[in-house]
């Protein structure tokens, strides 16, 4: 067995993987990655690319560019055009990230759920009571990053941003080992809500499909390329910022500054497409959710 893959095994085992990733001080060590990440001197670059690549399968092939000034700057690498194929039907939602399918399913008397037995209420997550009936009856799809996935996320469909809210809070770990042990994690965790209103023509039209970006422990902070500012633990401006950002399907909509999760929430009428399962890999552009009314 190689070091890498003995290491792995070693951090694989649950109760110390939950304690070395939960029980530390999390925002610290999260402040301090983001300003480490940064650095753009070529030893610390090198070194720390090499040890994600020992710990994660990095593929960086599909990089838009080769050479990188910093691991951050790796880390929320550009692709190849063309190398993410968008599913244009009409009655699809495509994936707005590379990412894992985590818990999915129907949101049910306002609840959904991060792992079997562990619901929450949807107010918890987005905190608009204003809007809160878009989404009853409707569904829901957590998808999950791991560290080496490509981070920037892209529009599910042409849709226009009609408002942001932005939470402050705690950088537990997302992985499915947190997910089954702390309630109410995504509800505790720093996050942004980013409600959007689909365009075009058809029955999807007018209705309300939401990003939910949630951080974790190292991965803070969210950029939007519609906003002026950066959604960080220390941002102090206002928490509601109504917009009017109009964008086209698989447009680029912002970044994670590390990575973490995003959930989707969309109106009654969506299911899950036939084929994905939890623990089903998806691509950016590639068919996530179906309307099916």
């Amino acid at each position: 067995m190689s070091l890498r893959h003995y290491i792995q095994k070693i951090l694989s085992q649950e109760d110390l993987n939950f304690l070395l990733t939960n029980r530390l001080p999390r925002r610290w060590l999260t402040q301090f990655m983001g300003r480490f990440s940064k650095i753009e001197h070529p030893w610390v670059r090198d070194l720390s690319i090499g040890v994600w690549k020992f710990f994660s399968a990095l593929d960086l092939s599909e990089a838009k560019k080769s050479q990188f000034t910093s691991m951050h700057d790796c880390f929320t690498r550009e692709l190849k055009d063309g190398v993410r194929p968008i599913n244009m039907a009409a009655d699809i939602l495509s994936s707005p990230v590379d990412a894992i399918v985590g818990a999915h399913g129907p949101i049910e008397r306002g609840q959904v759920f991060q792992a079997k037995g562990f619901p929450f209420a949807l107010q918890d997550l987005i905190a608009d009571e204003q809007h809160i009936e878009d989404w009853q009856d409707g569904y829901f799809v957590t998808l999950r990053l791991t560290s080496s996935m490509y981070h920037r996320f892209h529009a599910p469909f042409d849709c226009t941003v009609e408002k942001v809210r932005y939470f402050s809070g705690d950088t537990w770990n997302v992985n499915p080992i947190a997910l089954r042990r702390i309630e109410k994690l995504f509800c505790k965790n720093e996050r942004t809500f980013i409600q959007t209103r689909l365009d075009g023509v058809g029955p999807c039209q007018g209705k309300r499909v939401a990003l939910v970006p949630v951080a974790a422990i190292l991965v803070a902070s969210i950029r939007l390329h519609f906003l002026d500012v950066l959604l960080h633990l220390k941002y102090a401006g206002p928490k509601v910022i109504a917009c009017h950002a109009g964008f086209k399907k698989g447009q680029e909509m912002g970044w994670f500054q590390h990575g973490s999760t995003v959930i989707v929430l969309a109106p009654k009428g969506f299911t899950l497409c036939d084929g994905l399962t939890q623990d089903s890999a998806v691509r950016m552009g590639q068919a996530l959710m179906r309307w099916s009314d």
